[in-house]
């Protein structure tokens, strides 16, 4: 998942969906303005620029993203090892292109080198040299691609925020980007520890642009959906961390055409995510790389330099330029669009019993049209029915669920449709059945709660958990998580409480990231790292069914987490 500093490598990463992911409500414009909301990465030292000059000429990008600056000790260069200011080969492509009207956003790090952050500890070093930046090419945007082992480096985060905190103090206007790998459920921990080091600096990122490729799910994976899966999911865990975060803070980076791993970015998949990106005003698209936006001659297998797919020469540009234009990108005109979103987005029901939602609409552009709704997915047993059918887009229907006393407990992703003349949008309902008989045992309301039976069950778990006989906090037994680099080997159990009422989830834990908590008809969490036994405690409020799911889980790519001796009371 790196953009490169020659030949545009990409570093694996599983693209697997660890449960539903809910839509979350779109903003209202663009973080970085008109001219930065298409801004795709250029990599000037591979011999391919004449690119970008036909791009700006020809097919009208206004703004691009130069790769890359790279830091060496307290000093920075370009990745051709000339001088930023002095490169007697960058510096005049910069200075033509800004002739021709496109804005230019600079870029440090990617995949080959280190932002200047991560290789001075100097705090005014790193100050003065992205200032040198600032001075030498007259921008307004820098960007920093963090990937590798450098995204771990919690000091080297915690100066560049502090960097751009003096920064933005003596630069009224600027505004930076971080780009960090992802995986289709979102970020790494390590990623969203440089969300929280911006925020402990007292600062927000302007754009969070995700690098949305080289998933290694295998050749016949759809990249469109994967990166609008990859940015809902993103976009939650920034809100988690500063609830001022919306969509206009995020940026999407695709690797256009054939990807490292033998996926395919295709033209159908940049208009997937372009009109995501109308859909919901996000903050910048970009794509690696305007020099690679060409078809091969006979058979050429060079991914610095062409798509290795068949396509008109700068057709992916074609196909994000528009954005810059629309209504997501900069207040312009498109064709009518619309919205769609339900709420809530997820209900627990007992055996025999219903739950209701809301399914709104929204124009996001253009003007009103009719908009046909359907549900799929439900499980044999559960009927579920739209009222209205059909709305303006704008309007809202209920959406009834009502669930068969005979439907096995569990968790049901329903999906809803909104079909128009000019496309359709799609929702996840996630119905959690449960049953109407909850255990006894030990631990108030759940059973096996020290998982002294030797076994798993009533619990859920994800392929690997197991019940051990060491490390036990009590007992002869607990229960091993084991995360993986793509899931955090989540185990579940759902029991049926009383409506209304507030209780108290303990839970004994050791392990890195080691989180208990409700989900479903409450929401609660906490967490510890920790390599001995600690008690993790939290309370939440049953809502009008009493149903919740307790759950223990670890963190993606980190070891083994153990838990024992659940309550709840």
């Amino acid at each position: 998942m790196h953009l490169a500093k020659l030949a545009a490598s990409a570093c694996a990463l599983a693209l697997t969906t660890a449960g539903a992911v809910v839509a979350l409500a779109p903003t209202s414009s663009a973080a970085t303005g008109s001219v930065y909301s298409v801004a795709p990465y250029v990599d000037m030292s591979n011999g391919q620029e004449g690119m970008l000059d036909t791009a700006i000429t020809g097919h009208g990008l206004k703004a691009y993203t130069a790769a890359f600056v790279l830091g060496e000790g307290c000093t920075q260069i370009w990745g051709d090892t000339l001088p930023i200011g002095a490169d007697s080969y960058t510096d005049p492509l910069i200075a033509k292109a800004k002739s021709e009207g496109a804005s230019v956003i600079v870029s440090s790090g990617g995949s080959a080198g280190e932002p200047l952050a991560w290789t001075c500890s100097t705090q005014s070093s790193i100050d003065a040299g992205y200032q040198a930046i600032i001075n030498d090419y007259g921008v307004t945007q820098l960007d920093f691609d963090v990937e590798g082992a450098a995204v771990a480096d919690t000091a080297a985060a915690a100066r560049q925020m502090q960097a751009m905190k003096d920064l933005k103090a003596s630069n009224p206007g600027l505004q930076f980007s971080m780009t960090l790998p992802v995986l289709a459920s979102g970020l790494t921990n390590d990623g969203i520890n440089i969300l929280k080091a911006a925020k402990t600096a007292g600062i927000k990122i302007d754009v969070v642009n995700i690098m949305t490729m080289d998933y290694y799910s295998g050749t016949g994976t759809e990249m469109g959906q994967g990166s609008v899966a990859a940015a809902q999911a993103t976009l939650a865990q920034m809100q988690a961390v500063d609830s001022s975060y919306t969509y206009a803070n995020l940026g999407i980076t695709p690797m256009i055409g054939k990807n490292d791993d033998g996926s395919t970015f295709t033209l159908a998949d940049a208009q997937t995510v372009e009109s995501f990106a109308v859909q919901h005003s996000v903050g910048r698209l970009a794509f690696w790389s305007v020099d690679r936006d060409q078809p091969c001659s006979g058979t050429a297998n060079s991914l610095s330099t062409c798509s290795e797919i068949s396509q008109n020469s700068l057709a992916f540009t074609d196909a994000f330029v528009p954005y810059e234009g629309s209504s997501g990108g900069g207040g312009g005109t498109t064709t009518s669009d619309f919205s769609l979103a339900v709420s809530p987005g997820s209900a627990s029901v007992a055996q025999g019993g219903s739950a209701t939602a809301t399914v709104s609409t929204a124009v996001t552009s253009g003007s009103a049209e009719s908009v046909s709704l359907s549900a799929s997915g439900a499980p044999s047993g559960v009927t579920v029915s739209l009222s209205p059918t059909s709305v303006s887009s704008g309007g809202s229907s209920t959406l009834t669920a009502t669930v068969g006393s005979s439907v096995a407990a569990g968790s049901y992703p329903i999906t809803v449709t909104g079909t128009a003349s000019t496309g359709s949008h799609s929702a996840t309902y996630t119905l959690t059945v449960t049953s109407t008989t909850s255990g006894g045992g030990g631990g108030g309301s759940l059973t096996n709660a020290g998982f002294e039976t030797g076994s798993l069950s009533p619990w859920t778990c994800a392929a690997g958990s197991a019940v051990v006989s060491s490390p036990v906090h009590s007992g002869s037994h607990a229960l091993q998580v084991v995360p993986s680099a793509s899931s955090t080997g989540e185990c579940d159990q759902t029991v049926t409480l009383s409506p209304n009422h507030t209780y108290t989830l303990t839970g004994w834990v050791q392990g890195p990231y080691a989180y208990i908590g409700v989900s479903g008809g409450a929401s609660a969490s906490t967490w510890s790292n920790s390599t001995s036994w600690n008690q993790l405690s939290t309370s939440f409020t049953t809502g009008s069914s009493g149903t919740v799911t307790v759950f223990v889980h670890g963190w993606y790519g980190q070891a083994n987490v153990y838990a024992d001796d659940f309550t709840l009371g």
